[in-house]
Protein backbone atom coordinates (compact mmCIF):
# COMPACT_ATOMS: atom_id res chain seq x y z
CA UNK A 1 0.00 0.00 0.00
CA UNK A 2 3.03 2.13 0.77
CA UNK A 3 4.29 1.75 -2.65
CA UNK A 4 0.64 2.47 -4.49
CA UNK A 5 0.58 5.96 -2.28
CA UNK A 6 3.99 6.66 -3.57
CA UNK A 7 3.00 5.86 -7.38
CA UNK A 8 -0.03 8.17 -6.96
CA UNK A 9 1.63 11.03 -6.14
CA UNK A 10 4.61 10.35 -8.46
CA UNK A 11 2.04 10.09 -10.98
CA UNK A 12 0.27 13.56 -9.82
CA UNK A 13 3.16 15.36 -9.49
CA UNK A 14 3.94 14.60 -13.07
CA UNK A 15 0.61 15.63 -14.16
CA UNK A 16 1.14 18.93 -12.37
CA UNK A 17 3.96 19.92 -14.83
CA UNK A 18 1.42 22.43 -17.03
CA UNK A 19 -0.31 23.78 -14.21
CA UNK A 20 3.29 24.44 -12.14
CA UNK A 21 5.34 26.04 -15.28
CA UNK A 22 2.53 28.40 -15.73
CA UNK A 23 0.86 29.08 -12.61
CA UNK A 24 4.31 29.68 -11.12
CA UNK A 25 5.82 32.26 -12.95
CA UNK A 26 2.62 34.44 -13.52
CA UNK A 27 3.80 37.30 -10.14
CA UNK A 28 6.94 37.35 -12.54
CA UNK A 29 5.61 38.65 -15.91
CA UNK A 30 6.61 42.28 -14.46
CA UNK A 31 10.15 41.75 -13.35
CA UNK A 32 10.81 39.47 -16.65
CA UNK A 33 9.50 42.42 -19.06
CA UNK A 34 11.63 45.28 -17.32
CA UNK A 35 14.39 42.73 -16.90
CA UNK A 36 14.72 41.98 -20.83
CA UNK A 37 13.54 45.24 -22.12
CA UNK A 38 10.48 43.81 -23.69
CA UNK A 39 6.71 44.98 -23.78
CA UNK A 40 4.77 43.27 -21.63
CA UNK A 41 2.46 41.74 -24.34
CA UNK A 42 5.84 40.32 -25.86
CA UNK A 43 6.56 38.63 -22.33
CA UNK A 44 2.76 37.30 -22.05
CA UNK A 45 3.11 35.36 -25.32
CA UNK A 46 5.76 33.36 -23.45
CA UNK A 47 2.30 32.00 -21.86
CA UNK A 48 0.28 31.53 -25.64
CA UNK A 49 3.43 29.76 -26.56
CA UNK A 50 3.74 27.29 -23.62
CA UNK A 51 0.04 26.33 -24.18
CA UNK A 52 1.00 25.86 -27.84
CA UNK A 53 4.23 23.69 -27.31
CA UNK A 54 2.34 21.91 -24.26
CA UNK A 55 -0.76 20.54 -26.39
CA UNK A 56 1.79 19.81 -29.24
CA UNK A 57 3.96 17.72 -26.81
CA UNK A 58 1.10 15.51 -25.68
CA UNK A 59 -0.46 14.90 -29.53
CA UNK A 60 3.53 13.49 -30.20
CA UNK A 61 4.18 12.01 -26.73
CA UNK A 62 0.77 9.87 -26.42
CA UNK A 63 1.20 7.67 -29.89
CA UNK A 64 5.21 7.34 -29.49
CA UNK A 65 4.45 5.78 -26.00
CA UNK A 66 2.01 3.37 -27.17
CA UNK A 67 4.78 2.04 -29.69
CA UNK A 68 8.21 2.63 -27.84
CA UNK A 69 6.86 1.94 -23.88
CA UNK A 70 6.03 5.00 -21.57
CA UNK A 71 9.73 5.14 -19.40
CA UNK A 72 12.20 6.32 -22.40
CA UNK A 73 9.66 9.01 -23.76
CA UNK A 74 8.95 10.41 -20.01
CA UNK A 75 12.01 10.19 -19.48
CA UNK A 76 13.71 12.14 -22.79
CA UNK A 77 10.39 15.03 -21.99
CA UNK A 78 11.46 15.47 -19.01
CA UNK A 79 15.21 15.92 -19.84
CA UNK A 80 14.04 18.12 -22.62
CA UNK A 81 11.74 20.45 -20.09
CA UNK A 82 15.15 20.43 -17.71
CA UNK A 83 16.98 21.38 -20.45
CA UNK A 84 14.58 24.15 -22.20
CA UNK A 85 14.24 25.42 -18.47
CA UNK A 86 18.19 26.01 -18.04
CA UNK A 87 17.62 28.12 -21.20
CA UNK A 88 14.58 30.38 -19.67
CA UNK A 89 17.15 30.85 -16.73
CA UNK A 90 19.58 31.89 -19.08
CA UNK A 91 17.91 33.73 -21.80
CA UNK A 92 18.99 37.89 -22.32
CA UNK A 93 16.44 38.61 -24.61
CA UNK A 94 12.80 38.13 -25.24
CA UNK A 95 13.08 35.93 -28.34
CA UNK A 96 15.21 33.39 -26.92
CA UNK A 97 12.71 33.25 -23.78
CA UNK A 98 9.71 32.29 -26.37
CA UNK A 99 11.52 29.46 -27.92
CA UNK A 100 12.84 28.23 -24.73
CA UNK A 101 9.47 28.20 -23.17
CA UNK A 102 8.19 26.07 -26.30
CA UNK A 103 10.69 23.40 -25.84
CA UNK A 104 9.77 23.57 -22.33
CA UNK A 105 6.44 23.04 -22.60
CA UNK A 106 7.19 20.11 -25.41
CA UNK A 107 8.95 18.16 -23.38
CA UNK A 108 6.94 19.05 -19.97
CA UNK A 109 3.61 18.02 -22.06
CA UNK A 110 5.56 14.03 -21.57
CA UNK A 111 4.76 14.07 -18.02
CA UNK A 112 1.37 15.15 -17.97
CA UNK A 113 0.17 13.23 -20.56
CA UNK A 114 2.11 9.99 -19.81
CA UNK A 115 1.37 10.30 -15.98
CA UNK A 116 -2.73 9.27 -17.07
CA UNK A 117 -1.04 6.59 -19.79
CA UNK A 118 0.72 4.56 -16.79
CA UNK A 119 -2.14 4.45 -14.18
CA UNK A 120 -4.20 3.42 -17.17
CA UNK A 121 -1.55 0.64 -17.83
CA UNK A 122 -1.21 -0.48 -13.96
CA UNK A 123 -5.01 -1.20 -13.43
CA UNK A 124 -8.61 -2.02 -15.09
CA UNK A 125 -10.59 0.41 -16.18
CA UNK A 126 -12.43 1.26 -13.40
CA UNK A 127 -9.41 1.67 -10.37
CA UNK A 128 -7.57 2.95 -13.06
CA UNK A 129 -10.30 6.08 -12.76
CA UNK A 130 -9.75 5.92 -9.02
CA UNK A 131 -6.59 6.56 -9.36
CA UNK A 132 -6.60 9.27 -11.89
CA UNK A 133 -8.82 11.23 -9.42
CA UNK A 134 -6.43 10.61 -6.64
CA UNK A 135 -3.94 11.69 -9.23
CA UNK A 136 -5.87 14.99 -9.80
CA UNK A 137 -6.11 15.65 -6.44
CA UNK A 138 -2.28 15.69 -6.24
CA UNK A 139 -1.86 17.99 -9.07
CA UNK A 140 -4.51 20.26 -8.11
CA UNK A 141 -2.41 21.27 -5.11
CA UNK A 142 -0.64 23.08 -7.98
CA UNK A 143 -2.18 25.74 -9.02
CA UNK A 144 -3.79 26.42 -5.37
CA UNK A 145 -0.04 27.16 -4.50
CA UNK A 146 2.24 27.90 -7.00
CA UNK A 147 1.29 31.48 -7.61
CA UNK A 148 2.24 32.14 -3.72
CA UNK A 149 5.54 30.06 -4.55
CA UNK A 150 6.46 32.07 -6.89
CA UNK A 151 5.60 34.98 -5.65
CA UNK A 152 7.90 34.26 -2.74
CA UNK A 153 11.02 32.80 -5.16
CA UNK A 154 10.36 36.60 -6.73
CA UNK A 155 11.14 38.45 -3.75
CA UNK A 156 13.70 36.57 -3.13
CA UNK A 157 15.52 35.53 -6.18
CA UNK A 158 14.09 37.85 -9.10
CA UNK A 159 12.32 35.91 -12.09
CA UNK A 160 15.30 34.11 -12.86
CA UNK A 161 15.10 32.30 -9.46
CA UNK A 162 11.30 31.32 -10.80
CA UNK A 163 13.14 29.14 -13.62
CA UNK A 164 15.74 28.18 -11.33
CA UNK A 165 13.08 26.55 -9.10
CA UNK A 166 11.23 24.34 -12.80
CA UNK A 167 14.48 23.34 -13.56
CA UNK A 168 15.44 21.66 -10.07
CA UNK A 169 11.82 20.48 -10.24
CA UNK A 170 12.54 18.78 -13.44
CA UNK A 171 15.88 17.45 -12.34
CA UNK A 172 14.75 15.82 -9.08
CA UNK A 173 11.46 14.38 -11.05
CA UNK A 174 14.03 13.21 -13.57
CA UNK A 175 16.02 11.46 -11.04
CA UNK A 176 12.72 9.89 -9.38
CA UNK A 177 11.37 8.36 -12.34
CA UNK A 178 14.76 7.36 -13.35
CA UNK A 179 15.12 5.46 -9.74
CA UNK A 180 11.69 4.11 -9.12
CA UNK A 181 9.77 4.33 -12.25
CA UNK A 182 9.86 0.98 -14.47
CA UNK A 183 8.35 0.13 -17.11
CA UNK A 184 4.56 -0.02 -17.32
CA UNK A 185 3.72 -0.99 -21.01
CA UNK A 186 5.62 -4.31 -21.29
CA UNK A 187 6.69 -5.11 -25.05
CA UNK A 188 3.90 -7.96 -25.90
CA UNK A 189 1.28 -5.23 -24.89
CA UNK A 190 2.95 -3.06 -27.33
CA UNK A 191 1.92 -4.87 -30.42
CA UNK A 192 3.99 -4.44 -33.66
CA UNK A 193 2.11 -1.38 -34.77
CA UNK A 194 4.21 1.23 -37.05
CA UNK A 195 4.72 4.99 -36.27
CA UNK A 196 2.18 5.42 -38.85
CA UNK A 197 -0.94 2.62 -36.99
CA UNK A 198 0.12 4.39 -33.43
CA UNK A 199 -0.55 7.76 -34.77
CA UNK A 200 -3.15 7.08 -37.26
CA UNK A 201 -5.32 6.52 -33.34
CA UNK A 202 -6.16 9.63 -33.88
CA UNK A 203 -8.17 9.58 -36.85
CA UNK A 204 -9.97 6.51 -35.11
CA UNK A 205 -10.97 9.00 -32.42
CA UNK A 206 -11.83 11.64 -34.21
CA UNK A 207 -14.69 9.59 -36.22
CA UNK A 208 -15.86 8.19 -33.23
CA UNK A 209 -19.13 9.71 -31.69
CA UNK A 210 -18.43 8.20 -28.16
CA UNK A 211 -14.72 9.62 -28.10
CA UNK A 212 -16.16 12.89 -29.68
CA UNK A 213 -19.02 12.74 -26.43
CA UNK A 214 -16.55 12.12 -24.22
CA UNK A 215 -13.85 14.83 -25.63
CA UNK A 216 -16.67 17.62 -25.40
CA UNK A 217 -17.94 16.83 -22.21
CA UNK A 218 -14.77 16.51 -20.44
CA UNK A 219 -13.13 19.14 -22.34
CA UNK A 220 -15.46 21.82 -22.33
CA UNK A 221 -16.12 21.57 -18.79
CA UNK A 222 -12.27 22.36 -18.57
CA UNK A 223 -12.96 25.27 -21.31
CA UNK A 224 -15.73 26.61 -19.07
CA UNK A 225 -12.82 26.88 -15.51
CA UNK A 226 -10.44 28.56 -18.13
CA UNK A 227 -13.30 31.11 -19.14
CA UNK A 228 -13.49 31.82 -14.85
CA UNK A 229 -9.33 32.20 -14.71
CA UNK A 230 -9.64 34.16 -17.73
CA UNK A 231 -12.03 36.55 -16.41
CA UNK A 232 -12.08 36.66 -12.75
CA UNK A 233 -8.80 38.74 -11.58
CA UNK A 234 -10.24 41.83 -13.85
CA UNK A 235 -14.31 40.44 -11.64
CA UNK A 236 -13.14 40.47 -9.13
CA UNK A 237 -10.57 42.85 -7.71
CA UNK A 238 -11.69 46.00 -10.57
CA UNK A 239 -15.59 45.24 -10.75
CA UNK A 240 -16.40 44.14 -7.28
CA UNK A 241 -13.22 46.01 -5.74
CA UNK A 242 -11.86 42.51 -4.05
CA UNK A 243 -8.22 43.11 -2.55
CA UNK A 244 -5.77 40.62 -3.77
CA UNK A 245 -5.95 38.52 -0.89
CA UNK A 246 -9.57 38.21 -1.03
CA UNK A 247 -8.91 37.47 -4.81
CA UNK A 248 -6.74 34.91 -3.54
CA UNK A 249 -8.86 32.97 -0.89
CA UNK A 250 -11.87 32.51 -3.82
CA UNK A 251 -9.38 31.67 -6.04
CA UNK A 252 -8.23 28.55 -3.35
CA UNK A 253 -11.58 27.98 -2.49
CA UNK A 254 -12.07 26.68 -6.47
CA UNK A 255 -9.38 25.01 -6.00
CA UNK A 256 -9.98 23.24 -2.96
CA UNK A 257 -13.26 22.32 -4.83
CA UNK A 258 -11.81 20.56 -7.63
CA UNK A 259 -9.70 18.64 -4.93
CA UNK A 260 -12.91 17.76 -2.93
CA UNK A 261 -14.33 16.43 -6.28
CA UNK A 262 -11.68 13.64 -6.98
CA UNK A 263 -11.72 12.41 -3.93
CA UNK A 264 -15.42 12.12 -3.65
CA UNK A 265 -14.99 10.30 -7.30
CA UNK A 266 -12.22 8.51 -5.62
CA UNK A 267 -14.66 7.18 -3.07
CA UNK A 268 -17.42 6.52 -5.21
CA UNK A 269 -17.20 5.40 -8.68
CA UNK A 270 -15.58 1.70 -8.10
CA UNK A 271 -19.38 1.13 -7.01
CA UNK A 272 -21.59 3.80 -9.14
CA UNK A 273 -19.46 3.63 -12.22
CA UNK A 274 -17.38 6.51 -14.18
CA UNK A 275 -20.62 6.96 -16.61
CA UNK A 276 -23.02 8.06 -13.87
CA UNK A 277 -20.58 10.49 -12.18
CA UNK A 278 -19.30 12.01 -15.64
CA UNK A 279 -23.18 12.55 -15.59
CA UNK A 280 -23.76 14.22 -12.59
CA UNK A 281 -20.73 16.37 -13.32
CA UNK A 282 -21.75 17.51 -16.59
CA UNK A 283 -25.53 18.70 -15.49
CA UNK A 284 -24.24 19.64 -12.06
CA UNK A 285 -22.25 22.36 -14.01
CA UNK A 286 -24.96 23.27 -16.20
CA UNK A 287 -26.79 24.11 -12.98
CA UNK A 288 -23.80 26.06 -11.90
CA UNK A 289 -23.93 27.89 -14.76
CA UNK A 290 -27.08 28.89 -14.92
CA UNK A 291 -26.65 29.81 -11.24
CA UNK A 292 -24.00 31.71 -12.42
CA UNK A 293 -25.98 34.12 -15.05
CA UNK A 294 -28.47 34.48 -12.73
CA UNK A 295 -25.98 35.81 -10.56
CA UNK A 296 -24.65 38.30 -12.79
CA UNK A 297 -27.73 39.36 -15.08
CA UNK A 298 -30.92 40.22 -13.02
CA UNK A 299 -30.67 43.64 -11.04
CA UNK A 300 -26.80 43.47 -10.35
CA UNK A 301 -24.43 40.99 -8.86
CA UNK A 302 -25.51 38.95 -6.38
CA UNK A 303 -22.29 37.90 -4.40
CA UNK A 304 -23.29 34.68 -2.49
CA UNK A 305 -25.14 33.21 -5.68
CA UNK A 306 -22.14 34.05 -8.03
CA UNK A 307 -19.75 32.43 -5.43
CA UNK A 308 -22.03 29.04 -5.47
CA UNK A 309 -22.08 28.95 -8.85
CA UNK A 310 -18.43 29.55 -9.79
CA UNK A 311 -17.65 27.32 -7.00
CA UNK A 312 -19.64 24.20 -8.36
CA UNK A 313 -19.03 25.14 -11.95
CA UNK A 314 -14.97 24.98 -11.04
CA UNK A 315 -15.59 21.73 -8.75
CA UNK A 316 -17.22 19.72 -11.40
CA UNK A 317 -14.06 19.63 -13.85
CA UNK A 318 -12.72 16.93 -10.94
CA UNK A 319 -15.78 15.07 -11.76
CA UNK A 320 -15.46 15.23 -15.61
CA UNK A 321 -11.68 15.22 -16.00
CA UNK A 322 -10.68 12.04 -14.65
CA UNK A 323 -14.15 9.69 -15.93
CA UNK A 324 -13.92 11.04 -19.10
CA UNK A 325 -10.49 10.56 -19.42
CA UNK A 326 -10.52 7.05 -17.92
CA UNK A 327 -13.48 6.16 -20.10
CA UNK A 328 -11.73 6.60 -23.25
CA UNK A 329 -8.63 5.01 -22.58
CA UNK A 330 -10.66 1.75 -21.36
CA UNK A 331 -12.42 2.00 -24.78
CA UNK A 332 -9.11 2.98 -26.44
CA UNK A 333 -6.51 0.30 -24.74
CA UNK A 334 -4.24 -0.07 -27.29
CA UNK A 335 -4.03 3.36 -28.09
CA UNK A 336 -4.54 4.46 -24.23
CA UNK A 337 -1.31 7.19 -25.26
CA UNK A 338 -2.73 8.34 -27.74
CA UNK A 339 -6.45 8.78 -25.99
CA UNK A 340 -4.82 10.50 -22.94
CA UNK A 341 -3.14 12.98 -25.33
CA UNK A 342 -6.10 14.05 -27.40
CA UNK A 343 -7.96 14.36 -24.38
CA UNK A 344 -5.41 16.30 -22.80
CA UNK A 345 -4.87 18.64 -25.93
CA UNK A 346 -8.86 19.07 -26.01
CA UNK A 347 -8.87 21.05 -22.71
CA UNK A 348 -6.25 22.74 -23.32
CA UNK A 349 -7.19 24.01 -27.07
CA UNK A 350 -11.18 24.37 -26.10
CA UNK A 351 -9.71 25.89 -22.57
CA UNK A 352 -7.69 28.80 -24.92
CA UNK A 353 -10.97 29.30 -27.06
CA UNK A 354 -13.36 30.31 -24.15
CA UNK A 355 -10.13 32.38 -23.01
CA UNK A 356 -9.84 34.12 -26.07
CA UNK A 357 -14.29 34.04 -26.27
CA UNK A 358 -14.11 36.43 -22.77
CA UNK A 359 -11.77 38.54 -23.86
CA UNK A 360 -13.34 39.23 -27.18
CA UNK A 361 -16.46 39.96 -25.64
CA UNK A 362 -15.54 41.83 -22.79
CA UNK A 363 -17.83 44.63 -21.76
CA UNK A 364 -16.71 45.97 -18.37
CA UNK A 365 -19.18 43.35 -16.28
CA UNK A 366 -19.15 39.88 -15.55
CA UNK A 367 -22.10 38.87 -18.38
CA UNK A 368 -19.48 37.74 -20.55
CA UNK A 369 -17.92 35.26 -18.20
CA UNK A 370 -21.17 33.94 -17.35
CA UNK A 371 -22.47 33.64 -20.92
CA UNK A 372 -18.92 31.53 -22.08
CA UNK A 373 -19.24 29.57 -18.63
CA UNK A 374 -22.85 28.70 -19.75
CA UNK A 375 -22.27 28.38 -23.25
CA UNK A 376 -19.28 25.58 -22.53
CA UNK A 377 -21.57 23.77 -19.87
CA UNK A 378 -24.38 23.37 -22.37
CA UNK A 379 -21.79 21.66 -24.78
CA UNK A 380 -20.50 19.70 -22.26
CA UNK A 381 -24.18 18.13 -21.16
CA UNK A 382 -24.20 17.61 -25.02
CA UNK A 383 -21.15 16.12 -25.56
CA UNK A 384 -21.92 13.48 -22.68
CA UNK A 385 -25.25 13.00 -24.10
CA UNK A 386 -23.89 11.71 -27.45
CA UNK A 387 -21.60 9.40 -25.49
CA UNK A 388 -24.62 8.28 -23.80
CA UNK A 389 -26.30 7.46 -27.08
CA UNK A 390 -23.98 5.87 -29.21
CA UNK A 391 -21.95 3.88 -26.33
CA UNK A 392 -25.50 2.25 -25.69
CA UNK A 393 -25.98 1.58 -29.55
CA UNK A 394 -22.78 0.25 -29.47
CA UNK A 395 -23.26 -1.67 -26.72
CA UNK A 396 -26.32 -3.32 -28.18
CA UNK A 397 -28.61 -2.13 -25.42
CA UNK A 398 -30.32 1.18 -27.74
Amino acid sequence: MQNARQLILLLGALAAFGPLAIDLYLPALPAMAQGLSASPARVQASITVFLAGFSTGMLLYGPISDRYGRRAVLLSGIALFCVASLGCLMATAVEPLILARFAQALGGGAASVLARAVARDLYEPAEAIQKLSLMAMVTSIAPLLAPLLGSGILALFGWRGTFAALLVWGVVSLLVVWRGLPESLPRERRGQMSMHAAFSAYFRLGVDPVALGLLLAGGMSFAAMFAYITASPFFFISLLHYSPTEYGLVFATNAVGIFTANYLNSQQVRTRGPTLMAGLGSFIGLAGALLLLSAVSFGGVTTPTLLIGLFIVVSMTGLLGANCVGLLMARYSQNAGAAAALFGCAQFGFGMCASAAVNYLHDGSGRPMAWVILACSVLSVLGYVLFRRHARRAAGTA
